[in-house]
């Protein structure tokens, strides 16, 4: 079974012997419900691994790139390229074509799945990258009649499994794309079974019992964990899992309520958004509910049984269609308060963390009686350690990457010689192994949505300009609001003498803020600085000429 599972990941074929017509992948289109069964789901990656394989030719680990929007056919493009023996490497929708060039050089794909909204930058992007032969497209009437569709290549099902072994490299996630060197963490196909074997045993503590359950997904299956939890683990589980076109909340509580989902993958900001949801439905009820509801949410916080809770909440838990039990959190820093209220009505909200590195979960926090400022325990699988010095948190596993794709100085960095992970996240755990994350090593901007921004690959782009005498990029912390805790990115531009000398004052502040937008368009529009501010002074260095940043920031934003 073990040999077995190292080549076909979620053990596809048994899944589908298990389950074969019970849907698998599922979402709403302009023509109704796309639902693929266990069944379908494998004939379409049988298909498509026989193409990739028999007519075109693909060696074995070569890599198959995929630009697309979640959707049920892109599962089959991930079991297809593993069943051929392909590295696949995810990519995000929201880079620019600048960015996407710069992974594409480092990982060199010979062919790139795509889906008709990104066909035009598929071929724009085959126009630079040499080793990009084959585009096909993922839906089933593309735009563009020179291209083949997943739906109208030979329908050939026969395709045996290329066995590689644990250590071999399944995916490349790129963490950042914009410098010379992009960041890819390999993840083996032991890393992800090691995912798969730790999850099956603490998700039993949310699912005891096998049976229909619907999941939601709306995050992107370019990140690691929505591609380890949302993708793989549901569908190692059995379950349905949904995608949504749209993440507005109308449409997404729409969706809940027409597959009467019972959970959901999600980051802090948009459970904000739900709760702001929620909230004006209050709002809008009778003058006699407004003034209950304080009463009952005060007293729920004493009732510990959560059918109680969907009685006297009933109202609330109808507009999520009345199955919908929990969601899982993870991306972004915790909204505490935000999870206080979802569980006094009745909705529990789980807590993960991890790192791209990790592949991605290291710690999950399902306890009955948890402590929500806590990111929970360690997986089964992990060593944890607190660096006695610097109290970064350390991790060994394995789940631990294979290591940085072409970067082998790096990967030595990480990973200690011990085979510890340094996660550049300061941490203490208690005497029970809670692990409690108090701040960060590493410069990482961590946006609302959980996106993550790495300051440097912003300043590369940003010193291409030639007006600007020097910059430093960090994040800002919001305070209040719905992002509460959460960053947005900020810079200080130094202009050069030249550019002061022909401006000065407000006109100065103005030129060089239209600067850093101009330079920033060859940036995903959320990783463009959000609050730009200008200097007139030199910034503070260290002896070895780095830039203090934390002493840049307190010159910008001190009280």
């Amino acid at each position: 079974m073990r040999e077995r599972e190292s080549n076909v990941l979620s053990l596809l074929e048994d899944k589908t012997n298990d389950y074969a017509r019970k849907i698998a992948l599922g979402m709403k289109t302009t023509f109704g419900w796309r639902e693929l069964t266990y069944d379908g789901l494998a004939l379409m990656t049988r298909r498509l691994a026989a193409y990739l394989k028999n007519d075109l030719g693909l060696k074995r680990n070569e890599r198959l790139a995929i630009l697309s929007e979640s959707k049920p056919e892109y599962g089959a493009c991930v079991f297809a390229s593993v069943i051929a023996g392909l590295i696949t490497v995810p990519l995000d929708i929201k880079l620019t074509k600048y960015e996407l060039e710069s992974i594409l050089s480092d990982c060199t794909p010979t062919v790139m799945l795509v889906s008709q909204n990104y066909i035009d930058k598929a071929l724009e992007l085959q126009k630079v990258i040499p080793s990009l032969k084959h585009i096909i497209v993922m839906d089933q009437q593309p735009v563009n009649d020179g291209l083949k569709s997943i739906y109208t290549i030979p329908a050939n099902y026969t395709c045996k499994w290329r066995h590689r072994s644990r250590k071999s490299t399944v995916f490349i996630i790129y963490t950042s794309g914009t410098t010379g060197a992009p960041k890819g963490v390999e993840t083996t196909f032991g890393n992800m079974l090691a995912q798969l074997h730790d999850l099956k045993i603490v998700f039993r503590q949310i699912f005891p019992k096998k049976g229909d359950v619907r999941i939601l997904s709306i995050l992107p299956m370019n990140h690691l964990f929505e591609m380890t939890v949302g993708f793989t683990t549901f569908l190692n589980f059995g379950f349905s899992v949904y995608y949504t076109k749209s993440l507005k909340p109308k449409d997404v509580l729409n969706t809940i309520k027409d597959r009467k989902i019972h959970f959901m993958i999600l980051v802090p900001a948009f459970l904000r958004m739900l709760k702001s949801v929620l909230e004006a439905e209050i709002r809008n009820s009778s003058k006699i509910y407004q003034k209950t509801f304080p009463i009952k949410f005060f007293l729920a916080k004493f009732l510990p049984f959560r059918w109680i809770k969907k009685i006297m909440f009933r109202k609330l838990h109808n507009c999520f269609g009345g199955s919908f039990k929990a969601c899982l959190s993870g991306g972004a820093p915790f909204d505490i308060e935000t999870a206080r209220f979802f569980k006094r009505i009745g909705i529990d909200v789980y807590e993960g963390y991890g790192l791209t590195e990790t592949s991605p979960v290291a710690t999950l926090n399902l306890e009955k009686c948890r402590d929500l400022h806590s990111v929970g325990k360690a997986l089964p699988s992990y060593d944890v350690k607190i660096d006695e010095n610097t109290g970064e948190l350390l991790l060994r596993g394995p789940s631990i990457m294979k290591g940085y794709h072409n970067q082998p100085e790096l990967t030595a960095q990480a990973i200690d010689p011990d085979g510890f992970f340094h996660t550049g996240d300061i941490a203490r755990m208690d005497k029970e192994g809670r692990i409690y994350i108090t701040g960060r090593i590493k410069n990482m901007i961590v946006l609302s949505g959980g996106k993550k921004v790495f300051p440097e690959e912003v300043e590369a782009v940003l010193s291409k300009s030639d007006k600007f005498e020097e910059l430093c990029v960090f994040g800002v912390s919001r305070e209040g609001g719905a992002k509460d805790g959460t960053e947005d990115i900020a810079v200080v531009v130094v202009p050069t003498e030249a550019v002061k000398a022909q401006y000065q004052g407000e006109e100065l502040i103005k030129y060089m803020r239209e600067e850093v937008k101009n330079m920033s368009k060859s940036l995903a529009p959320y990783k463009r600085p959000i609050n730009i501010s200008v200097l007139n002074q030199a910034l503070p260095r260290t002896a070895t000429k780095k830039i203090k940043r934390k002493e840049v920031k307190a010159l910008v934003y001190s009280n």
